[in-house]
């Protein structure tokens, strides 16, 4: 207990040292500025002028911070307009695709290569023009990246490594970045392969930063996936292969580090040195294994490399919204904080307002928007609303000491604090004025931050820029009619609004990767003090405990992807719907252990192939209903006054009526029965006295039997929408049933829906012995049936074989293209729980402890 003690106590002074000296810094950064303004040498100062940032020195710059289309390399012999959609090199790209390459010999030594081979630095035009020529007649070469993405917008590619059977070369890409487009014939030719490892960003970066495009590839992580390896990553293969073990933590450092030391350099020399290497051992067992499969595997996996070749980078074409993003992270943060989320209209337009701004400077600038104001300085300005500098300043501050923020606050807030405040204190203002005014201010002559490649489309187009800080309200504003007013309709209320995958980072404490996550599940490790920030942006965490199983374990590499935000069957980017492909109906009764991989099974689709996945489901159900005999629908309710009996007790089909038509005679019984003509009424009541026996019904039981056979969940929903409050009865029976669950006694046998399920015979005793969850309007009852035979007939296989039912049904109706690595027909997501996880009765009580 001491131990704990003192190190809170440490912790505690830590966070205040660093509250100082950053409160000690942003005065002195404040007094220099104050001394160069005294002199006269300008009139605003960013301090950003400080530095000496790389992307400065480039005088090329193919993809700025501007909304315009990125512009694709136009071949010059190619007399067609080449746009974002057209792929310069497509014609090369297919007939690799149709006929297939014919792989070199990837080395020519039966033993691993060591470092001991020569390095050449290359940093100049004439060293790259001798590199292009060396690589002119090689058959194959092997190529990896570095990149930086912390303090840019879009990132751009730091650092190369190229090597050959004979020597290695790694390109200062800074230095080289307006000429690196020299080395394009080379990756473009057909007849060189090049062999990256994990290729799929590595495609797009060159794209973005050189105009350089691969032709011809053999990607080593796609050969693990045809050779089904425990483990894909490159780190495994170095092991495995070479007896070579890389630091994956020296990922995470700056690579415009010039000169970069030695450990960094080592590690960039192994990451392309061994791939030749690696490659020659994968090809040589897809051959033996193709020998007993009687297939060619060599060719598949060189036809996944090269179809993911036909990548085309692309960015931001028009100003998003900020709306949602700003209720998405007021929620988020509201939870962690425990702040009231009570929907503040002015804390969350503020909040927007900030995201704008953000952004605004983040592309001025060229940096991350992570790096400008973190998410969670957001939310503490938002939801205080500070109405000085200093006020702004201690708010990030306090904000961002709580995860030991690095460079906090950015040297963005500390030149534009004065702005940042004129944003907070101007609520009440137009926000299009506002901006205006700061966008004004960045094209005076007197602007103190200047003008560059990055920025200058931006600038100069100030009707596009003041565009993304418009309130939209979109299509509320207009009445609008048929199908296409209604499809944008159903996009714009229930489209996802902010990014659903964010890519954050979940490394082991041997550094090597465990998976891709959301950012709560970070934070929720954050919390509990079960992990540590290893990188800021991306964000990325390293567990301090040992977890229960490795992604290899699964012998699938789905969780150890990145994903991106787009409709997984068409690649529709604008607008995407989550899609649970194991209908909820079924999922929601699976056993832990083989629904908490539900990841795997939720996808990103568009509007219209959402429309077309459901109706292959809803197909698909009925099947299933026919082979299992279960209806979809519970199709008899029945029930004695205060007391519900089982309806097989009751013996005539004809007696009772249906859930729906129920809540429906009910329902316009209450709302119009004094006026409604005698006979429809007359009508109405037989259909609510069937349900009660035959006998007279009153207004009480009107209101009762409008919850008869729904969920909770959906009785709070129509007492919210319809205004009518249960009766205290039914309050009570309903709050008694959320606190204790499902009982077996006598209280619970009262007010019970006796079901018969039609002509298959299958009927329920009690709407609660169900579950309090279920609801009888859908499918759930279904569901719960399907199930629960699967597990009594076939146990867990059952359940498994049925999922892989269902993604079949899936891939059949809608023919995906762009689903994530690893994403498997076969895939069977059981699993073991560790003592952290939120499924393990430990993890459990910590959840509840700490709420």
């Amino acid at each position: 207990m001491k131990r704990v003690v003192v190190a809170m106590a440490a912790i505690a002074a830590l966070a205040a040292a660093v509250v100082l000296w950053r409160r000690w810094k942003w005065s002195d950064e404040k007094d220099l500025a104050g001394e160069v303004e005294k002199d006269g040498a300008t009139e605003n100062l960013c301090l950003l002028e400080f530095e000496k940032k790389p992307q400065k020195s480039f005088r090329r710059v193919l993809a700025d911070n501007s909304y315009k289309a990125f512009k694709h390399l136009k071949r010059e012999e190619d007399s067609r307009e080449i746009s974002s959609e057209r792929h310069a090199f497509e014609y090369e790209i297919t007939l690799l695709l149709e006929q297939g390459p014919e792989l070199p010999k990837f080395f020519c030594r039966d033993i691993c290569p060591d470092l001991s081979v020569p390095y050449v630095w290359v940093s100049t035009k004439d060293q790259l023009e001798s590199l292009a020529k060396i690589l002119q007649n090689e058959h194959v070469f092997a190529v990896d990246t570095e990149q930086h993405s912390l303090r840019s917008y879009l990132g751009f590619t730091a650092l190369m490594q190229i090597s050959t059977q004979e020597q290695d070369f790694l390109l200062d890409t800074i230095a080289l970045h307006d000429v690196m487009s020299t080395l394009q014939p080379v990756f473009s030719s057909r007849t060189i392969c090049k062999v990256f490892h994990g290729s799929d960003n590595d495609i797009l970066w060159l794209q973005r930063d050189f105009h350089i495009y691969v032709v011809n590839l053999f990607d080593t992580a796609k050969a693990c996936l045809v050779l089904s390896k425990p483990k894909k990553s490159l780190a495994y293969l170095l092991e495995n292969y070479c007896g070579v073990y890389t630091d994956k933590a020296l990922q995470l450092e700056d690579w415009r580090t010039r000169p970069l030391s030695p450990e960094m350099m080592q590690y960039a020399r192994a990451d392309a040195h061994y791939l030749l290497y690696i490659a020659a051992c994968l090809v040589s067992e897809l051959e033996k294994k193709s020998e007993g499969v009687q297939a060619d595997l060599v060719r598949e996996a060189a036809y996944r490399s090269n179809a993911a070749c036909l990548q085309l980078y692309s960015k931001e074409t028009e100003p998003s919204g900020m709306d949602s993003t700003a209720v998405s992270l007021y929620s988020r943060y509201s939870d962690i904080h425990r702040h009231d989320l009570k929907k503040d209209h002015e804390e969350i337009e503020l909040i927007r307002r900030l995201c704008v701004w953000r952004d605004l400077m983040a592309r001025i600038h060229d940096e991350s928007t992570r790096y400008v104001l973190s998410d969670q300085a957001i939310f503490y300005l938002g939801i205080n609303a500070p109405q000085t500098e200093d006020q702004v300043y201690d708010l990030i501050i306090r904000a961002d000491s709580d995860v030991i923020f690095p460079n906090s606050p950015s040297h963005v807030v500390k030149s534009h604090v004065e702005e940042l405040s004129i944003l907070i204190q101007g609520l009440q203002q137009n926000p299009e004025d506002i901006f205006r005014r700061i966008l004004q201010i960045h094209l005076e002559p007197s602007n103190h931050c200047p003008i560059s490649l990055y920025n200058y489309a931006l600038l100069s187009k100030l009707e596009a820029s003041t565009a993304l800080f418009q309130k939209r309200k979109g299509l509320n504003r207009v009445s609008l009619t048929g199908p296409k007013a209604s499809r944008a309709l159903f996009v714009q209320k229930f489209s996802c609004k902010a990014p659903v995958y964010h890519n954050c980072r979940i490394y082991a404490s041997d550094g090597r990767l465990l998976c891709y996550s959301d950012q709560r599940k970070i934070e929720w490790y954050l919390r509990r003090g079960l992990a540590k920030i290893v990188e800021e942006d991306p964000l990325a965490v390293m567990l301090l405990f040992e977890p229960k199983g490795r992604p290899e374990d699964e012998d699938n590499v789905f969780y150890v992807q990145s994903k991106k935000n787009m409709c997984v069957g068409c690649g529709e980017k604008s607008h995407y719907l989550r899609y649970r492909i194991i209908p909820s109906c079924y999922r929601v009764h699976f056993p832990e252990h083989l629904k908490s991989h539900r990841s795997h099974d939720i996808v990103l689709l568009c509007v219209d192939c959402h429309e077309v996945a459901h109706s292959a489901t809803e197909r698909y159900k009925k099947q299933v209903a026919m082979e299992f005999k279960v209806p979809l629908f519970v199709k008899k309710i029945v029930g004695s006054g205060e007391k519900m009996v089982p309806s097989e007790s009751i013996g005539e089909e004809e007696v009772g009526v249906s859930p729906l038509q129920l809540r429906t005679a009910a329902m316009a019984l209450l709302r119009h029965g004094r006026v409604m003509p005698p006979d429809r009424r007359e009508e109405l009541l037989m259909t609510v006295k069937s349900y009660f026996g035959g006998r007279e019904i009153s207004e009480q039981d009107l209101e009762r039997v409008l919850f008869v056979g729904m969920s909770a969940r959906e009785r709070r929903r129509l007492e919210k929408k319809r205004g009518l409050p249960l009766r205290p009865m039914e309050a009570a029976n309903s709050s008694e049933e959320e606190r204790t669950g499902d009982r077996d006694g006598e209280e619970d046998e009262n007010n019970r829906s006796a079901i018969s399920a039609g002509s298959a015979g299958h009927s329920i005793a009690t709407c609660n012995k169900i579950s309090k969850k279920l609801s009888l309007l859908g499918h759930g009852v279904h569901g719960k049936q399907v199930v629960e035979h699967l597990l009594k007939e076939y146990g867990d296989d059952g359940v498994l074989q049925f999922c892989q039912r269902w993604r079949q049904v899936f891939v059949e109706a809608i023919q995906p293209r762009f689903l994530p690595s690893g994403w498997d027909i076969m895939h069977r997501g059981r699993r073991e729980f560790g003592e952290f996880s939120v499924y393990s009765s430990s993890g459990k009580n910590a959840e509840q402890s700490s709420q």
